[in-house]
């Protein structure tokens, strides 16, 4: 069973395609310091909170600044955007459905972390590059990629499959945020009703790697998550950036069509009032 859509390229193929020029390499890392330390040659970086958040209000850049960003940094609707980073991709993967969110189609993830290209001993830059400004047109939000809070609890009445790929021990309750997170935590500890526990993790193999199509198949509907009749899955995490991986693996890899990540997640979740919550402690 192959992957659904032609979305992954390995090293190998990044390493053929460095002086392409139709195509863009981007470096999103959980801790964007590593950018500058090596980074593949010729990739722009982007910090995900002070490049791809709104600095005033918790949610990402709207379409214009969205758009303004990436051709400030040389990106074009005509380029493909390749991306990776830290962390098995987590928020290179965000950024894949953040593109997508926003009408770009020409993307695609590297099959592998930053780790995977430097333990291979490839060439590495600390040079930042300087491409001349393009111009981004970023089409409205594509909302059947996104849920929102109230989508979210109205999924609760319905056949909706919410899918919660934190921690264990996040999903259970017995910690509100992972170790060394807790500035991102919320009220209350627990995850949301109905909920199946598959942590993001699960989808990779040891190197970084996605796990081959059928055995994602199996993880995900062992555990509940895809159902019989294709109900509708939402993907959540704490801030969006592990279900946006998930959301990759059910909509890309496997061709689901109704998937959504709900980037609101349990920061926002667990922070409201009036909204149910399941504990397992």
């Amino acid at each position: 069973m192959s992957y659904a859509n032609d979305v992954l390229v390995d090293t190998e193929w990044v390493a053929a395609h460095l002086d392409d020029d139709s195509i863009r390499i981007v470096e999103v890392d959980e801790n964007p310091a590593l950018y500058a330390e090596a980074h593949i040659p010729g990739a722009i970086g982007f910090d995900w909170r002070a490049d791809l958040q709104d600095q005033t209000r918790r949610d990402f850049l709207g379409p214009d600044e969205f758009g303004e960003l990436l051709g400030s940094r040389g990106i074009s609707n005509d380029h493909t955007v390749v991306l990776y980073g830290d962390r098995n991709n987590w928020f290179a993967a965000y950024t894949y459905w953040y593109l997508r969110y926003y009408g770009h189609d020409k993307v695609k993830l590297v099959n592998g972390p930053r780790e995977r290209w430097i333990g291979e001993g490839r060439e590495t830059s600390t040079e930042t590059p300087d491409y001349a400004p393009e111009t981004f047109t970023a089409t409205r939000g594509d909302d059947s990629i996104r849920a929102r809070q109230p989508e979210v609890l109205e999924s609760l009445e319905k056949e909706t499959r919410l899918v919660d790929v934190r921690s264990p021990q996040e999903y259970s309750g017995e910690l509100i945020a992972m170790p060394g997170y807790e500035q991102e935590g919320a009220q209350r500890a627990g995850h949301i009703p109905g909920a199946a526990s598959v942590p993001w993790a699960k989808a990779v193999d040891e190197d970084g790697t996605f796990k081959a199509a059928d055995e994602l198949e199996e993880l995900y509907r062992d555990n509940g998550v895809i159902g019989q009749k294709g109900e509708p899955i939402i993907a959540y995490c704490r801030i969006g950036e592990r279900s946006a991986h998930t959301w990759f693996v059910l909509h890309e890899l496997l061709g689901l069509e109704d998937v959504k990540n709900y980037d609101g997640s349990w920061t926002e979740w667990g922070n409201l009032v009036g909204v149910p919550v399941e504990k397992d402690v």
